[in-house]
């Protein structure tokens, strides 16, 4: 079992509790660092003395104290007032990796909430009651406040609930589930929606999804070196040991097992080609790039999930610190530098793509032997042309950009929750400029047979031509592209 507030959080273990493979629970030693920050909370509350966010109000209202007989309609009313969020609603996994990422930094015993609403949030969590959480309004910075509010509002009645593929008032599943409303007490409206809980779940799922298309990058640019006939040269190791980053040493390496037992391969040093073109022999060093990013994102990630980031941060009976753990900077930052990866990722794709219809080295142009009444492969260049082009347009990087907002207390904020989004946005998009390389370099290895290849690759030729025919003549090709993006979104393609 995960002991939240004890154990370490990876990508791989919230993942696995999202999806309920992996229990999570509190153990003795959380659940009495949560009683002991709580005690400490509630000698401040009832102190004469202003303490930040316990017995004051927030933001711009922060040198009025409140009195503990309004304490508990203080924090209601935060959550309510700070549920401003517009849009469609996110994804009720993420809204769980919100939940389970929030109990764990809460369990760390610096935020003062009661174990009561820990606990409350473990049964959502448990029982795969996700809150609705509209994807914008977030600006990243007092944390992500709009977001994690809506999260929240069902602790006490209020907001929905995601139930199948429905929408329920909260209020009607609390009662439903035997549960009563909670009425939130000194700290805890604060200790709920301060946090980086949206841009951090944003991150989680786009890792998770980037670790999958970073080895299919390879595997469909191995692909397409097949169909073009190209050359192993450029992945040798004695290559990349003389220029070291991890991200090529590891992308030549899969690229030359993915290769290994090609006979296809021999047929290159035939021919009189001196080089290939970059998308084809600079694989590692642009794969290899995006590795990297995705690396460094994960690195940061995984820290900010084991850490605590509301405010204030409750250190004694006497004093919380007013702090900035709750800017989104860090991970907004490195979003936006993996969303570039991602982003590039399907930039050399596309080119490859291109490459295959020259007409070059043996193939017909266009991929097919009936040019000119068919068309061939033409025209799903010009979609992979626009995404490639729209993950571009996505890149702007939204944590150069800063608004400042609560009168000017919140004066730099990260955008990060955009930098989140924008970058799952990019993913999804390169899994449909990955599906139509795959159809194009199936295609072009058509034309090299007799010739045999990898193991692995001879699997993944097999894998696409179980939903995609050979094309002779000119036939609908939406259905075609739209079953290799259900196999990649199901990653069902060997990628090792």
């Amino acid at each position: 079992m995960f002991k939240y507030g004890i154990d370490t959080l990876t990508v791989d273990k919230v993942i696995a509790i999202a999806k309920n493979n992996l229990k999570a629970g509190l153990t003795e030693e959380a659940i009495n660092k949560i009683n002991t920050c709580r005690a400490k909370v509630e000698t401040m509350a009832a102190s004469d003395k202003a303490v930040y966010g316990i017995n004051t109000g927030f933001g711009p209202l922060c040198d009025t104290q409140i009195s503990p007989e309004e304490t508990s309609l203080l924090q209601k009313n935060l959550l309510i007032t700070h549920a401003v969020g517009v849009g469609n609603p996110i994804d009720p996994f993420l809204s769980k990796l919100m939940m389970i990422t929030k109990v764990h930094a809460l369990s760390q015993g610096f935020s003062g909430v009661r174990l009561e609403v820990v606990e409350r949030i473990i049964y959502f969590i448990e029982n795969d009651l996700s809150p609705i959480v509209p994807e914008q309004g977030s600006v990243g910075a007092s944390g992500d406040l709009a977001p994690l509010s809506h999260l929240f509002l069902p602790l006490f009645g209020e907001g929905e609930f995601w139930i199948g593929n429905d929408i329920e008032p909260a209020k009607e599943v609390l009662a439903q589930h035997n549960l009563a409303p909670i009425e939130l007490s000194a700290k805890e409206g604060l200790g709920l929606i301060n946090g980086t809980q949206f841009i951090l779940s944003h991150a989680i799922a786009g890792l998770k999804k980037m670790e999958y298309l970073l080895d299919l990058a390879d595997v469909a640019g191995t692909m397409s070196l097949e169909g073009f006939q190209g050359s192993s040269s450029p992945f040798r190791k004695e290559l990349h040991t003389i220029r070291p980053f991890k991200g090529n040493l590891k992308v030549a390496e899969r690229i030359s097992m993915l290769l290994n037992g090609s006979q296809n391969l021999e047929a290159h040093f035939e021919c009189e080609r001196v080089q290939d073109p970059y998308s084809i022999r600079c694989m590692p060093q642009v794969h290899g790039a995006s590795r990297n990013a995705y690396a460094h994102l994960k690195e940061l990630a995984e820290i900010e999930m084991n850490s605590v980031t509301d405010n204030p941060i409750v250190l004694s009976e006497t004093e919380a610190i007013s702090g900035g753990n709750f800017h989104g900077q860090p991970l907004a930052m490195a979003l936006d530098y993996a969303s570039i990866a991602a982003s590039e990722l399907g930039n050399i794709s596309d080119r490859r793509c291109y490459l295959l219809l020259e007409g070059k080295y043996g193939l017909p142009r266009l991929l097919t032997n009936a040019g000119g009444l068919n068309s061939g492969f033409m025209i799903p260049q010009y979609t992979t042309a626009a995404l490639v082009t729209e993950n571009k347009s996505l890149c702007f990087p939204p944590s150069a950009d800063s608004v400042p907002t609560s009168m000017g207390q919140e004066d730099h904020v990260s955008m990060g929750s955009i930098s989140g989004r924008k970058f799952n946005q990019i993913l999804g998009n390169l899994e449909k400029i990955f599906a139509i390389e795959f159809m194009y370099a199936a295609q072009a290895m058509e034309f090299r047979r007799p010739n045999t290849f990898s193991d692995i690759i001879e699997e993944n030729f097999a894998i696409i031509r179980n939903k995609v025919a050979k094309l002779e003549d000119d036939r609908v090709l939406k259905d075609d592209i739209y079953a290799l993006i259900k196999l990649i979104k199901e990653q069902a393609f060997k990628v090792a």
